[in-house]
């Protein structure tokens, strides 16, 4: 194999550069020129290709976003877009594509692959929500920036004697907000998952005001049936007497921005580098995953016949631990 392509797409996440640039390296040391996709499937649709270089990727193991831009694209999502996309990667004669990116992007990756074009995809996503994979590229970025927000409102929420309510991103997956949760003592956790209204929340955070706090953080995944605005919504409809202040802080995008943390550069780097060699043992079709420690690889085929779950024994620990 002698001349492969890289692209990223869906929401950006911490470490990606880091993919990018093992993919080129790695890949040009194999004997591969790696042409670039700039603006995800859009991009591949348009043909948007430039061919990377060892100097091309320099610089960049440590800037948060991509370097190769990313965007949706609806008509990707058609049969007839995917075809033209596979057409502009032959016309070009690149052999095989490797894909950076989280649900919808392998989704994607597995539509292209039915239509007999190879494709490697590396798992990327701050949500984790993934399957197969024990954590994504971005994940732990993601998770070190909303734990610092929570930090920082404690030291304003303890002054003031406030209640914060703290939403955290990951889609329809609790996550994030759960492991952030958790590592920043928060008093309460708000995840899809679980089942918690308005009025358990008040319950919760009406404990801690009489158990002697005098500050609370709730943490509040954005998937949630109730998320911080409804939640706030009702307690100021309700008059819902909490023996706090309330406010309310939404991190959103700002937990996709930051510096890739070590952990995320390094996975990062091991899924781009195991992705060229992937294709150079002359499999496709499949996912570059973590687990246990260990980057595999699992069919794409086998990654959307599951779900992921969260271990919800993490819940009931964080809940005993808010006390």
């Amino acid at each position: 194999m002698k001349r492969i392509a890289v692209l990223t797409s869906g929401g950006d996440a911490p470490g990606m550069n880091a993919a990018i640039r093992a993919v080129v390296r790695v890949g040009i040391q194999a004997g591969m020129q790696v042409i670039g996709v700039y603006h995800g499937y859009a991009g591949l649709i348009d043909a948007e290709f430039q061919p990377l270089t060892l100097r091309s990727v320099g610089g960049i193991i440590q800037q948060g976003g991509t370097m190769l831009g990313s965007a949706r694209s609806e008509e990707f999502k058609t049969p007839e877009g995917v075809r033209k996309g596979i057409g502009n990667l032959e016309r070009e004669g690149i052999e095989a594509l490797v894909i950076i990116g989280g649900n919808g992007s392998q989704s994607g990756a597995t539509a292209i692959m039915r239509q007999g074009f190879p494709v490697v995809g590396i798992a990327s996503t701050i949500d984790n929500d993934l399957p197969c994979t024990d954590i994504s590229i971005g994940v732990d970025t993601a998770m070190n920036i909303a734990l610092e927000a929570i930090d920082r409102l404690r030291v304003t929420a303890s002054s003031h004697q406030r209640a914060f309510l703290v939403e955290v991103m990951g889609r329809k997956s609790g996550y994030l907000a759960l492991m952030a949760g958790i590592a920043g003592g928060a008093e309460a956790i708000v995840i899809p998952e679980v089942e918690i209204g308005p009025e358990d929340l008040a319950h919760q955070l009406r404990e801690a005001y009489e158990r002697g706090k005098k500050h609370a953080i709730a943490v509040v995944a954005e998937g949630a049936t109730y998320g911080a605005d409804a939640i706030a919504h009702y307690f100021k409809e309700h008059g819902e007497e909490l023996g706090f202040e309330l406010r309310v802080t939404t991190l959103g995008h700002v937990q996709r921005g930051g510096t890739p943390s070590a952990f995320d550069r390094l996975l990062a780097t091991r899924f781009g580098a195991a992705a060229i060699e992937t294709l150079q043992r002359g499999e496709t079709g499949v996912l570059q995953v973590l687990q246990a420690g260990e980057v595999k690889t699992v069919p794409l085929e086998e990654v959307f016949a599951s779900k992921k779950t969260l271990d919800l024994r993490l819940f009931e620990m964080a809940q005993i631990l808010a006390r």
